[in-house]
């Protein structure tokens, strides 16, 4: 068992200290040793099939690398991309992700998350791919975010756009035509455009 655990220990480090159980099990470790891991605190469960060596650094965003973990081909949107992109004071207690419209919800529980369902462009337009604590997390570019929250600012509340509006004005790096062309994939471009002009 120890050189199992040895050897889990290092594909575990090879991979930034965090696995989902399937990819741990791909790669030739015994569901056995993984449990035995568990078990004796060398790793922890962050989510329901999602380990990670105890003993590494803090993790920087451990709800960002779950969700992205367990639900790969969601984008983080809305309240949880502007809080990724420093536009918001909010401190959101779910994590948003988009899906397209004709994928299967992932089911997860922890952290608790809140889907959305986007459709076409309006789901694959302004995806960056972000490293994040060895994951690769989608998360839409701070332009885009804007434009999907003015899209659903009557569910997360026009005071929490306006406020990021405020606080993208700010930036020295602002592009008002980027924000508008995502306003127009978004079909929000005539609502939108007077609280831009009044924000330049």
């Amino acid at each position: 068992m120890t050189t199992a655990v040895a050897q889990a220990r290092k594909f575990f480090r090879r991979h930034g200290g965090i696995l989902r159980a399937g990819e741990a099990i791909a790669a030739g470790i015994h569901p056995r040793t993984l449990y035995s891991m568990r078990d004796t605190g060398e790793v922890q469960s962050l989510s329901r099939g999602v380990y990670r060596l105890a003993n590494m650094p803090p993790l920087a965003d451990p709800d960002l690398s779950v969700v992205a973990m367990r639900a790969p081909r969601a984008v983080v949107c809305l309240v949880s991309a502007l809080a990724f992109h420093g536009l918001t004071t909010q401190v959101p207690h779910e994590i948003h992700i988009a899906i397209d419209r004709s994928a299967r919800p992932p089911a997860i529980t922890q952290p608790p998350v809140r889907v959305y369902r986007f459709t076409g462009a309006a789901f694959s337009s302004g995806v960056d791919e972000q490293q994040i604590d060895h994951v690769s997390v989608r998360i839409y570019n701070a332009e885009k975010t804007l434009a999907d929250c003015f899209k659903f600012r009557n569910r997360i509340g026009l005071d929490v756009v306006l406020e990021a509006l405020r606080a993208y004005r700010g930036r020295r790096k602002r592009d008002f035509e980027k924000i508008l062309e995502y306003a127009r994939v978004c079909r929000v471009e005539r609502m939108m455009r007077p609280y831009l002009e009044a924000s330049v």
